[in-house]
């Protein structure tokens, strides 16, 4: 048995209360090393009375990585403290694991109280919540400026015709609030329920990603009366609204920086940044663009954002006032936090605080680029912008990166983080205004985009489409990615359209087994390119097929409960699946 392989740690994501009454308990050991794992467990005040050290229930592998098996159980109610180790079994040994570390698995070792993993009392103001309503919730995330222009009157003086080029960095094209008022109902028909907003405050820039005024709606995207109106409108047809935080950094107009600038070390700001010395003026003392000496922290390198120190008394309660004030006078329903990283881990946990006391399901998202557990606690955020695992899609589908066996290891490394209210939360994009365009990233392959789309909706967390995917919209990286929202119909793709719509339909139709539905990758084939999981719950079985290869391949019986499918061939007795063509369908059972 190979001892170093194995790991446990309580009150984390390997021992955790999943709800109020369930407890979830996993164990890691080496890929296919340990034949059995037992949990033996029971109240610590009475190891002694009842001897329940004699007694052991099985776990059962839950995922299975290129490297370790994750073993699991589910401990329903009846409990307020648990004190529990694990009894692992190979062809050779069979060795008694606790807090105290491993021991042969004997009498003194099972009866010691001290060799035992313990929590020591469940506090359900301890447990991890996450919304409910984020599960069931299609994300559509809209960059305001090039959505549509609704209201010309409010265009900035070097407005572009819409759709007129492909963007620059500084070009402005007029997109505003009234614009998606108007398009709400192509929200709702597309199946929509969800609207993730880019930045709508006060800002020098097209993407008001640095900010002046929080506590403005920028006047070329409308007023506060009008965004108002778009909440109650958007709330009435079922669509949660969530805004962009950027609290990491200001913009360089902000009045707090410009005092800075004007006054050096005599401003009442200064301490409200991270600066190194004075002048702080841009294209002076260091920082301007490709400088390597820094006057004052910022965004990456980019001097126009001056980064905040959330450390500071002053600019804590600054922000806080924010993030309260577009829920209290707005009813916003969540924040995406910017740069959430980067930010101190105190602030986040008076944010959590703050809001949630608000509005009891508020969902607070962070964007992370890289594994959050720190973050995932249950005191911060509720969720992250879950790049790295659909990273993993796509370098399978798309890039051909990595085999079929890769992708269902690097997935359950992912999920194997978290908590798995977590992992039922967690936002999930191919594409944002930060990166390629799926489509493009797909060299122009619309089918190869649909399998890619397809898989990701069958995965656990809420599904995002960045605004123009269900047209078929191209775009390389940012600024391309940015371009105008295509309303012409002949410019359309209705097809694809046609698709989309019907992948979110599925994945309101399926969403309970998606988020709740154990996940086995059943079939891994990494010569033919096929992939295929089953998800199971109760007496349902959700079964997907994926053909990432450039020949056909048979799948399955042909008398199965297809729901979904791409690019198969149906004859009398088997479903033939072809080149980037997939089929989802559905078993259930008495």
């Amino acid at each position: 048995m190979e001892k170093a392989a194995l790991y446990h740690r309580p009150e984390s994501e390997y021992a955790y209360l999943y709800d109020k009454d369930t407890m979830h308990i996993r164990l890691r050991t080496k890929r296919n090393d340990v034949s059995n794992v037992k949990l033996i467990s029971g109240d610590p005040y009475l190891i002694h009375e009842t001897k329940w050290y004699n007694h052991s229930e099985n776990m059962q592998i839950m995922a299975q990585t290129e490297d370790y098996d994750y073993w699991f159980i589910e401990k329903t109610a009846g409990f307020k403290r648990l004190q529990y180790a694990f009894e692992l079994t190979d062809n050779k040994e069979r060795v008694f694991y606790g807090d105290r570390g491993l021991f042969e698995m004997t009498e003194q070792a099972r009866m010691k109280a001290e060799n035992y993993f313990r929590l020591p009392y469940f506090h359900d103001i301890d447990r991890v919540k996450t919304p409910e309503w984020v599960k069931k919730t299609v994300w559509y995330q809209i960059f305001p400026e090039r959505f549509d222009n609704g209201d010309t009157t409010n265009d900035p003086d070097n407005v572009l015709e819409w759709g007129s080029k492909n963007p620059d960095r500084d070009d402005f094209f007029g997109g505003d609030l009234q614009g998606v008022i108007n398009r709400l109902d192509h929200l709702v028909d597309l199946g929509i329920n969800g609207i993730y907003f880019c930045p709508i405050f006060k800002a020098s820039s097209n993407h008001k990603y640095d900010t002046i005024d929080y506590f403005e709606i920028d006047p070329q995207f409308g007023t506060k009366e009008l965004f108002k109106e778009l909440v109650e409108k958007a709330h009435e047809k079922g669509i949660k609204i969530m805004l962009d935080a950027v609290f990491n950094h200001t913009g360089y107009y902000s009045k707090e920086w410009l005092d800075v600038v004007e006054n050096g070390e005599k401003s009442k700001y200064k301490d409200w940044f991270h600066i190194n010395r004075y002048p702080v003026e841009f294209g002076k003392n260091g920082n301007f663009e490709g400088a390597t000496t820094i006057a004052y922290d910022t965004f990456a390198f980019t001097p126009r954002m001056p980064k905040l120190n959330t450390a500071n008394p002053e600019v804590r309660e600054y922000l806080l006032k924010i993030a309260k004030y577009w829920i209290e006078e707005f009813d916003i329903d969540a924040w995406r936090l910017d740069v959430a990283n980067e930010v101190d881990h105190h602030f986040w946990k008076a944010f959590y605080h703050e809001t949630t006391s608000l509005k009891e399901d508020f969902y607070i998202l962070g964007e992370i680029w890289h594994s959050s557990q720190s973050w995932l606690n249950g005191d911060e955020f509720h969720a992250v912008m879950n790049y790295a695992y659909t990273e993993t899609i796509i370098n399978y589908f798309v890039k051909k990166d990595i085999s079929s066996t890769k992708l269902a290891s690097g997935l359950y490394e992912q999920l194997m983080l978290y908590r798995n209210q977590i992992n039922q939360v967690m936002f999930n994009c191919l594409d944002s205004h930060d990166t390629t365009r799926v489509l493009t990233l797909c060299n122009g392959d619309k089918d190869l985009a649909k399998m890619t789309l397809a898989f990701t909706f069958l995965q656990q967390g809420s599904p995002c489409i960045y605004y123009g995917t269900e047209y078929a919209m191209e775009g390389e990286n940012d600024p391309d990615c940015r371009r105008c929202m295509v309303w012409e119909e002949d410019k359309q793709d209705k097809e694809f359209y046609e698709f989309i719509k019907e992948l979110i339909q599925l994945r309101h139709n399926e969403q309970h087994i998606i988020s709740y539905g154990s996940l086995d990758f059943n079939l891994l084939d990494n010569e033919k390119n096929i992939v295929g999981f089953k998800r199971v719950l109760d007496n349902q079985e959700l079964i997907a097929i994926f053909n990432n290869s450039l020949t056909e391949n048979i799948g399955l019986d042909n008398k199965e409960n297809v729901i979904f499918s791409q690019n198969i061939i149906l004859n009398s007795e088997k479903i033939i699946i072809k080149p980037k063509g997939f089929v989802v369908y559905k078993k259930c059972y008495r």
